[in-house]
């Protein structure tokens, strides 16, 4: 089973409710995510509301911790109390605060800096799932491309002052 970093922007009024009512947050992450998935089929969403970085998410973990980066894009920031486990633990989210916060930092972060002389061994050597991959030497680019679709997602909640939920599943 693979680990899939997954991300569902929400509105000021939805983070509240979510807050409020744990069980309503993974309904409407659901309900986002399948209304999504539907679209897919036609064309995907100009500005989507969910987004995944597969399985980059602890490689991008891993190359942003290279950086001044003072948010945690990858795992959220606080949690959401009172949730169960989406998958591997239970979600985390950043405030529409936390999220304008990263986007500013990573602007900062080119795609061609995020690895900052990182190599495909040294992620292979620090664990980093999936640990195959990399000790298979294969190019960060992979890892590359979901971080600039990552960066492009939260820019998207900052324009529009939204939340973030962030989980692995």
């Amino acid at each position: 089973m693979s680990m899939i970093g997954r991300y569902v922007r929400l509105t000021a009024a939805e983070l509240d409710r979510a807050l409020a009512d744990p069980a309503w947050a993974l309904l409407r992450v659901e309900e986002l995510r399948d209304e999504e998935d539907e679209w897919e089929e036609e064309a995907p969403p100009r500005e989507p509301r969910s987004h995944s970085t597969d399985k980059t998410w602890h490689a991008l973990h891993f190359l942003l911790g290279r950086h001044p980066v003072p948010v945690d894009v990858v795992h959220g920031e606080e949690d959401l109390p009172g949730a169960d486990d989406w998958g591997y633990g239970p979600p985390r989210y950043l405030t529409p605060d936390q999220v304008r916060r990263a986007t500013e930092a990573l602007a900062a972060v080119t795609p061609e800096a995020l690895p900052a002389g990182a190599r495909p061994a040294d992620l292979a050597a620090a664990g980093v799932y999936p640990t195959a991959v990399w000790e298979r030497d294969e190019p960060l680019d992979w890892v590359i491309a979901h971080y600039q679709d990552l960066t492009r997602f939260l820019r998207i909640a900052a324009r529009y002052r939204q939340a973030v939920v962030v989980w692995v599943d």
